[in-house]
């Protein structure tokens, strides 16, 4: 059997073919309908036109036709292209003039915005149609190594690069981590808060599915819903931002929750405090720490479930199929605990950007990708990711980094979230701002003692900013570090210095 995701999606239509495949609300697909209604969606798509590599949009919130028409897209061997809901027309004709793809389709609400791009998209509903129906044969076999979908990046870069994964790169990815972590075998039960324009929603989907998996999509994020649904079906897996574990811990009903089917619980995008740590092991869950990119194919690596709580801020050694270095600018090894670039190799990484291959080269050099992210290895080659490359603070030329303030940061009370960015300064070029939000202000001077006494002076914030509401986030659900380097770029001419 060939290795593409269509190919594992038949398997399991074989295997387990009344088990449900995707859940939304109170819809569900098994895995019987999830692979016919995709057949259904390809012969359509080739008795239209569609040819191997022609790119099909989708502007939509996450449905389930929107799961159908993206496997039915891979099957007839086009090349998926998810569009951000979020964007403006003009964000919509940037990535088509990028992707030309050869149809686009887009639910009622978004149909307006992308018909101003100059492309007719079609409804939403077509798919919805053939939901049911008579059997489809599609006459393409799709091709191991060809591309299946264009990722846009997460969006911290001034402009998305499109990442190309192709069936073998998905399944490779989902084969890691069959592997490597059996609490996310077969049957498992998975809770997904990412939209599929997403990486996080598209690769959680592509990887889950491919394991045989039941995926519950979670529309908009809950605290206490998501607590609820863990609860009532049992969900074995989840993974998010450690905000959104923050939130849910902070309900009164989580004492009481029965929490007991949780076998795999993971947190990426910035550190897991030991508060959190401890809130969830009270429950019998261990948050393991991981680390990943889009371009690596998700994640990289996760921490071991017995070493998580010994060594909180650590993501363990890479995967099965997933090598990792630290190295420094000449490209040689960094010693241990000496801080350098991470550099990863496996067949799950991206087969490169879309039409760019200037930027494709700069990332992929020898067979490593090149993180842009900056981390250290222990003695047993275990990762501590320290900071982005581009993320640096360089004040009277030393080097801060922005996520190990910002750690120290939101360990004061008060502070639900925080984000340091470099604010000018005359005296040292670049001095660190702290942008902090929570439900009061707080003691401004008591936060500096605070980072006096964990910091080196020059690491500490001489700017403090209040938020009284939360700060922006990407679709991911992390903090959107552009956007509030945007909102607060004079903050510091108005801002008192507090040191």
């Amino acid at each position: 059997m060939a290795q593409t995701l269509p190919a594992a999606i038949d398997w399991w239509a074989r295997m387990r073919p009344d088990q449900p495949a995707v859940v939304l609300g109170e819809d569900a697909i098994t895995y019987s309908e999830y692979r016919d209604w995709s057949r259904r969606v390809a012969q359509m798509l080739i008795a239209d036109g569609l040819e191997p590599g022609d790119r099909v949009a989708i502007c939509a919130t996450n449905s389930l036709a929107y799961v159908a028409l993206i496997l039915g897209t891979i099957r007839a061997g086009g090349i998926v292209n998810p569009v951000n809901f979020r964007y403006t027309t003009r964000e919509i004709a940037e990535l088509f003039e990028t992707t030309e793809p050869r149809f686009a389709f887009a639910a009622e609400e978004f149909r307006e915005n992308v018909a101003a791009t100059g492309i007719s998209p079609r409804a939403m509903d077509l798919i919805l149609a053939l939901r049911t129906g008579a059997p489809a044969i599609c006459a393409h076999d799709p091709a191991p190594d060809a591309p299946v979908v264009i990722i846009a990046t997460s969006g911290s870069t001034a402009k998305p690069k499109g990442v190309v994964f192709t069936n073998r790169s998905m399944t490779a990815y989902a084969a890691n981590w069959a592997i490597e972590e059996t609490t996310s075998a077969a049957g498992s039960r998975v809770m997904s808060l990412a939209p599929l324009n997403t990486s996080a929603g598209f690769v959680q989907l592509m990887h889950y599915t491919t394991q045989g998996c039941t995926i519950y999509m979670v529309p908009q994020f809950d605290p206490l819903k998501a607590l609820r649904l863990i609860e009532q079906e049992r969900i074995t897996c989840f993974g998010a931002v450690p905000a959104f574990f923050e939130f849910i811990a902070a309900l009164p009903e989580f004492p009481d929750a029965d929490l007991s089917s949780l076998r795999l619980a993971t947190a990426g995008g910035s550190r897991v405090s030991r508060q959190l740590l401890d809130a969830y092991k009270a429950k019998g869950i261990v948050i393991r720490q991981i680390y990943g990119q889009t371009e690596v194919g998700g994640n990289a690596t996760m921490m071991p479930e017995h070493l998580a709580l010994a060594a909180p801020e650590k993501c363990g050694w890479g995967g099965v199929f997933m090598d990792l270095r630290v190295v420094r600018p000449d490209g040689s090894d960094c010693s241990p605990g000496e801080t350098g670039e991470i550099v990863m190799r496996s067949p799950a990484m991206m087969q490169g950007y879309w039409r760019n291959p200037e930027e494709t080269a700069r990332a992929i050099r020898d067979g490593w990708l090149h993180s842009g992210d900056l981390g250290m290895l222990d003695e047993d080659g275990m990762l501590t990711f320290v900071d982005r490359l581009k993320d640096l603070i360089i004040s009277g030329g030393l080097n801060i980094s922005a996520a190990e303030v910002e750690g120290v940061v939101t360990e004061f009370p008060g502070i639900v979230e925080a984000l340091v960015i470099a604010a000018p300064d005359t005296k040292f070029g670049e001095t660190p701002l702290a942008v902090i939000h929570g439900p009061d202000e707080i003691d401004v001077a008591a936060l500096i003692r605070h980072c006096d006494a964990n910091l080196a002076n020059y690491k500490v914030p001489r700017y403090v900013a209040y938020s009284r509401e939360p700060l922006p986030r990407l679709a991911t659900g992390k903090l959107s570090k552009p956007a509030v380097r945007e909102r607060y770029a004079d903050a510091h001419k108005h801002l008192p210095r507090v040191r």
